[in-house]
């Protein structure tokens, strides 16, 4: 439980701003941030990364997100909307969370020194938004098999990029270990993200590893989404534990009534 797979119901331009990268290169954000995309080519090589900034002294401490302008960036050469998308994830009882709009989430972007053309932006913008709301998805079934009445809310949360949790990093070695058998690319993005339930005001911090996977045939990226509650709590624990017994239960059965129906 909490991986998924997910395919943005989205249509790509003629030239795509998603990577679409062979299978034998690393996963990584599907915002191109290759060295060669920055601005000054004598610049030194920066790790991929969020375009939004999480330094502390930008962070607005109220939702851990720095504050984006909405004016056009110099040398900007085409218009973005500035209208900004609501999500589908609460905030509190009475507000959801707002994405950035294509121009901030631009504005971000040359911020950062990554030149993007402005046609791309909308299209990564919508690839960004989908994850988001998938993710949230994820969570929504955890918390509903621990308390199926609840409706929690999205308190904070926290961009990571870089950072392997420790999970990401098991199975990294295990891909060494085991190529073969094993994903051998490393997640492209991590979040953190704190649940408030509203019942009892506890928080609960999930972890979301963003991971890339083969596009489809027709060239439409694909991404999987490793979602789960981070090991930092009993309760937390307790849920890995039930949700790890219920998926070796659920393989067993499925392997049975398959050896069942090929002896029949």
């Amino acid at each position: 439980m909490g991986q998924t797979t997910s395919q943005p119901a989205i249509s790509s331009p003629a030239s795509c701003p998603v990577r679409h990268a062979p299978s034998d290169s690393p996963a990584r954000c599907p915002i191109q941030h290759d060295a060669s995309t920055l601005a000054s080519s004598s610049s030194p090589t920066v790790p991929a990364q969020c375009p939004i900034s999480h330094e502390p002294g930008e962070l607005n401490p109220l939702n851990q997100m720095p504050t984006l302008s909405q004016t056009p960036a110099a040398h900007q050469s085409a218009e973005l909307p500035t209208l900004r998308e609501a999500s589908t994830i609460p905030r509190d009882a009475s507000s959801t969370w707002e994405y950035p709009s294509p121009q901030q989430f631009y504005n971000a972007l040359v911020r950062k020194g990554w030149e993007t053309p402005e046609e791309h932006v909308e299209t990564m913008v919508q690839i960004h938004n989908f994850l988001n709301e998938q993710a949230w998805q994820e969570i929504l079934k955890w918390e509903r098999k621990e308390n199926p009445g609840e409706e929690p809310q999205l308190a904070r949360f926290k961009g990571r990029p870089g950072e392997l949790s420790p999970k990401a990093r098991f199975w990294l070695f295990a891909g060494w270990l085991l190529p073969s058998r094993f994903n051998t690319e490393p997640p492209f993005d991590r979040h953190d993200w704190v649940v408030r339930r509203q019942q009892s005001g506890e928080e609960v911090r999930y972890v979301i590893d963003y991971y890339s996977a083969p596009p489809e045939p027709d060239g439409s990226p694909v991404f999987s989404l490793d979602v789960r509650p981070a090991l930092d709590s009993f309760g937390s624990v307790k849920q890995r534990i039930v949700a790890a017994t219920e998926d070796v239960w659920s393989a067993a059965r499925d392997s049975g009534a398959a050896g069942i129906a090929k002896n029949s």
